[in-house]
């Protein structure tokens, strides 16, 4: 497909103003370099260390102290490298041996930069001393490498208090330590106090306002710089075609492309992977992909912008047919590759792709990186291989929070709520902070498993605690905790106290409730409320409707079909699946077009015969979450039915069945497999819309609550 990407030629860039509606002049702020507002207030503590050579003649006392400031000590001699100061009566500046300063920047050199700082925490506490550009340079770099605020306002406070004048690169430089360490209102007020900018100048600035999402001013100042110099370089136009995709501004962002193309950037990497990102995000897949294919070098960076690109728009299968002529065009996969990679495999549920997906991972060299790791984690737990997950995890060299989450969450989406608190009680012992997705995995684990002690404990040491706000979605799980031990009155209280507006999501958990324990009022009425929230949502009508019929309100329930057919909703035809031997078999119910349809029937009609036996009877009178009136009338054959007796009859009968189905099950199915479970000896596994079953010995994890 030819697309026109070349007429973009045709547009200026002036048009972006237009197109934008922004401003054209920058703000006007107080003077922000004055030495009396700097005080000691920027100090702050750094963790002990012990100096090693070739540094052992550097004793600082103050680290014996905790690094707390202290009183200005007598004039002594600094271990023999600092010079006797010259004739005090005339200046207070003291120098400093070279030797000191060179100490300092070449641990700056090594990447030592805590050390670095701690050196100069001895030329704050004595106090005066001159140093050179150099060594403000390495010390403006040892703040930028550990993102340390205190430590840029430390060293920003010497450099003023003693006078140092910077040239342009040294303001450029501060600058720089002022946005990566986001810093950014401190960064414009320098930037708007100095005397002199050249493109380095406006090109930090800019980038600081994009990557702290601020895009329409990063837009403002980068038409005041085009005014001013009429040139960007290849990272500019990069930076602010990244604006345009956080703004979803695909015309400006064409504009942008239009210009790097008249500048003789387009075929830059940094501009092609920035145009690749911003046509994926806007929604131009197709452009994006000419992009891409238009890359005079296809980089690790630009086939990984291109996979995701596609991923993000529900192309999982050419994403993956993207990853395989990436690695079969020899270019060097990373670990974004592979995070990329096994969630692809999770949207298309195929645990053989994830598997070669973590074999690659480990041969390619990444087997210890946290972020493919993680996603590993994620995608084994949300796939039924919990185990899997948990060995993934045990064997990460290194943790962060968003690792601790996933298994937590995967815990309590199988039902494993001990499990989960486990898990979560091990985070806090090994001083690992959680955030408020820690709470809401471990408050679902305890919602899903019934254990109210539990999760009211937690729920009261979010805020108490751990300084927490309890958000809307750890209410929902709260209501929906009461509510299974039917509390519906004490369900309805939180509601009514929440500290904001109640959201759908917690009107649903109570309408939830009430249909499990057949409440019609408070159903009624959280259906009420739910209806003027989501008027087209379709869960909402069908809980409703199933309080009516179980109820016997069938005049109620009638009204309810009504209103379904005036509003035009219709529920999708239920759909199941199973992966055997690499092969994915979809079934639907009633569905007769599979090749082995005669034995799959035969099968379903031999295990109801069995079930029976256990004192199985057919509901009749439910009608579904998610499955239309045609399909009540086939209840034998629901789509899930079909699904496991395809898989008792094609694998060995050791093989634990796992099914994948897009809508919830439905009450029948639900007894109908947990005596399949049983009269077969099978481990199955159900994930269905809402969470895992794993069905065994005539049980399900769901403790018959979902």
């Amino acid at each position: 497909m030819e697309i026109p990407l070349l007429c973009y030629r045709s547009v200026s860039l002036d048009q972006i103003r237009s197109s934008c509606s922004l401003p054209s002049s920058v703000s006007d702020y107080r003077c922000f370099i004055k030495q009396k507002t700097l005080s000691s207030v920027y100090r702050f503590s750094l963790n002990r260390r012990k100096w090693r050579n070739p540094f052992a003649k550097i004793r600082c006392c103050s680290l014996h102290r905790g690094l707390q400031p202290r009183p200005k000590p007598k004039p002594s001699k600094f271990d023999a490298d600092v010079e006797e100061e010259t004739d005090l009566r005339d200046t207070q500046i003291k120098k400093p041996s070279a030797r000191v300063c060179s100490q300092l920047e070449k641990l700056v050199l090594y990447g030592r930069y805590r050390e670095a700082l701690e050196l100069f925490e001895i030329f704050e506490q004595y106090g005066g001393f001159d140093m050179g550009s150099s060594t403000y340079d390495a010390l403006v770099s040892a703040c930028i490498g550990l993102r340390s605020i205190p430590g840029v306002k430390r060293v920003f406070n010497y450099m003023m208090s003693n006078g140092f004048e910077p040239d342009q690169y040294m303001r450029n430089r501060i600058l720089l330590m002022h946005v990566k360490c986001g810093m950014m209102i401190h960064a414009r007020k320098w930037f708007d106090e100095m005397h002199e900018r050249n493109l380095v100048s406006w090109n930090t600035i800019i980038a600081g306002h994009v990557d702290t999402g601020d895009y329409v001013e990063a837009f403002r100042l980068f038409l005041i710089m085009w005014e001013e110099f009429s040139d960007a370089g290849s990272r500019t136009f990069a930076t602010m075609i990244q604006a345009s995709a956080g703004l979803g501004l695909i015309s400006a962002g064409k504009q942008l492309h239009s210009c790097t193309l008249k500048m003789g950037v387009g075929d830059d990497i940094f501009v092609s992977c920035a145009l690749i990102d911003m046509y994926s995000k806007c929604g131009s897949i197709e452009d994006a992909h000419y992009v891409f294919d238009e890359m005079p070098e296809k980089t690790t960076v630009g086939w990984n912008t291109i996979i995701a690109g596609y991923a993000l728009h529900g192309y999982s299968e050419e994403a993956l047919d993207m990853y395989y002529d990436m690695r079969d065009s020899g270019v060097r996969m990373d670990h974004f590759t592979f995070s990329i990679i096994v969630r692809i495999c999770a949207r298309l549920a195929s645990l053989d792709y994830a598997k070669q997906a973590h074999a690659a991972l480990v041969r390619h060299g990444f087997g210890s990186d946290i972020v493919a790791n993680t996603a590993l984690v994620d995608f084994y737990s949300k796939w039924g291989r919990i185990e899997d997950a948990r060995n993934v995890f045990n064997k990460m060299p290194c943790k962060n929070v968003i690792s601790w989450n996933a298994l937590i969450a995967g815990y309590g989406n199988h039902g494993r709520g001990d499990d989960a608190i486990e898990l979560f009680e091990l985070m806090l012992r090994q001083r690992m902070r959680p955030n408020h997705v820690t709470f809401l995995a471990v408050l679902s684990a305890c919602s899903y498993s019934g254990l109210s002690e539990h999760g009211w404990e937690i729920f009261q040491a979010m805020g108490r605690d751990y300084t927490v706000k309890p958000r809307a979605m750890h209410y929902a799980c709260m209501i929906e905790l009461l509510g299974r031990e039917g509390l519906l009155d004490e369900a309805f209280a939180l509601i009514r106290g929440a500290p904001f507006k109640p959201t759908a999501n917690m009107w649903a958990a109570l309408l939830t409730a009430c249909r499990v324990h057949q409440n019609l009022e408070l159903g009624k009425f959280a259906a009420e409320k739910l209806y003027g929230m989501e008027p087209e949502k379709l869960n909402n009508y069908i809980v409703l409707l199933n309080i009516y019929n179980s109820s016997g309100k069938l005049k109620e329930a009638a009204a309810v079909i009504q209103t379904l057919r005036r509003k035009g909703l219709r529920m999708l035809p239920a759909c199941s699946w199973i992966e055997v031997n690499k092969v994915t078999n979809v079934f639907h119910s009633g569905d007769k077009s599979h090749a082995q349809r005669k034995e799959i029937y035969q099968k379903v009609d031999y295990l109801m015969k069995e079930i029976a036996k256990h004192g199985y009877v057919p509901e009749n009178k439910t009608l579904l979450p998610d499955v239309d009136e045609q399909e009540q009338r086939i209840l034998s054959y629901h789509s899930e039915k079909l699904a496991i007796a395809f898989g008792l009859i094609n694998t060995p009968y050791w093989v634990p069945l796992q099914i994948v189905q897009g809508h919830r099950l439905c009450s029948d199915c639900h007894k109908a497999i947990e005596l399949i479970a049983m009269v077969t000896r099978r481990e199955i596994v159900v994930k269905d819309a809402s969470r895992f079953h794993h069905f065994k010995d005539g049980n399900c994890s769901c403790g018959d609550y979902w």
